[in-house]
């Protein structure tokens, strides 16, 4: 027999027969007419090429062949069952599940504080593990289940990913308070001759540069660096500035005796989202865990 030619819904019908030992009450089983239940029957022992269920002094009682059948097709349709069934609502304050998150030192410092005490509270054994973010988009990993997430600017996401706005965040300059050539403010010809740091973070080019490329300028980098939170050290220890979000400035400024400045040029505020691969969207836990991320944007706004 050519599985490929056999009707599905027939496994049905003879889980049915096998359990009734009778037409009718199979029938009633399956919510079907008798008629439609008898056909079923006759398609069943032409396609098993066996005459399944035989009348006797007892009844109706099954053929060896048939009686062969019956567990491992009620145990195969109790499998597309269970496996077709609804997943279970995720219990936070029970799981013990990882969540993998490729990210930047600076996403770090800017979700990490305030997610690490929200799960605390409303997932205490969930777990963390970050991942370093480089400057191509983990794609692999995201399908692979590598990673679950990855936060962080993306100026393009692949088509196949799915992505969600997290937060907008603003550059300025950082530099020490004591600089012996800036005062409150800093000129487009001073930030060009500056010695600088740039911070690749998970880039292959900043807004800075592609504002600088577009207007035929260049600035004087002496320093690359992917990381955000090691730069501010720098810049106290030296002459140098950095072009780096509000939030590490915030962070930095009074314990490293440093100041602020705004950028020389107006540049809009850059965008941070959360994408992930569509081949795990479906599961209730990747779906809590995308929702606490916005949650915690949220309450940053109110």
């Amino acid at each position: 027999m050519n599985i490929s030619n056999f009707d599905m819904n027939l496994l049905r019908a003879f889980d049915a027969l096998m359990r009734e030992r009778n037409v009718s009450r199979a029938a009633q089983r399956m919510a079907l007419t008798q008629p439609a239940m008898s056909n079923a029957l006759n398609r069943l022992r032409n396609l098993l090429d066996d005459p399944v269920l035989v009348r006797t002094s007892q009844g109706m009682q099954p053929t060896p062949k048939a009686m062969g059948l019956e567990k491992p097709i009620r145990t195969a349709l109790a499998s597309i069952e269970q496996s077709l069934a609804p997943e279970p609502d995720f219990d936070p304050l029970s799981s013990h599940q990882v969540f993998h998150i490729a990210t930047t030192d600076y996403v770090e410092l800017l979700l990490l504080p305030r997610l690490i005490k929200h799960l605390d509270m409303v997932a205490p054994n969930v777990r963390l593990e970050i991942h370093s973010l480089g400057p191509d988009i983990p794609e692999t990993q995201l399908e692979e289940g590598e990673f679950d997430f990855a936060v962080g600017r993306f100026p393009e996401v692949p088509n196949r990913l799915l992505s969600e706005f997290w937060c907008s965040e603003t550059l300025v300059c950082l530099v020490r308070r004591d600089h012996p050539n800036l005062g409150d403010a800093i000129s487009i010809e001073q930030f060009l001759e500056i010695g600088q740091i740039w911070v690749s973070g998970g880039q292959r080019t900043g807004l800075v540069d592609q504002w600088l490329k577009e207007n035929n300028l260049t600035r004087n980098v002496v320093l690359t660096t992917p990381n955000f939170l090691m730069a501010p050290n720098i810049v106290a220890q030296s002459d140098m500035l950095v072009a780096t979000p509000l939030t590490i400035a915030r962070q930095y400024v009074d314990i490293l005796n440093l100041k602020v400045l705004p950028l020389p040029m107006e540049l809009a505020p850059f965008d941070l989202h959360t994408i992930w691969h569509p081949f795990h969207a479906g599961t209730s836990a990747h779906k809590w865990f995308r929702e606490q991320i916005q949650l915690l944007e949220v309450e940053e706004a109110k």
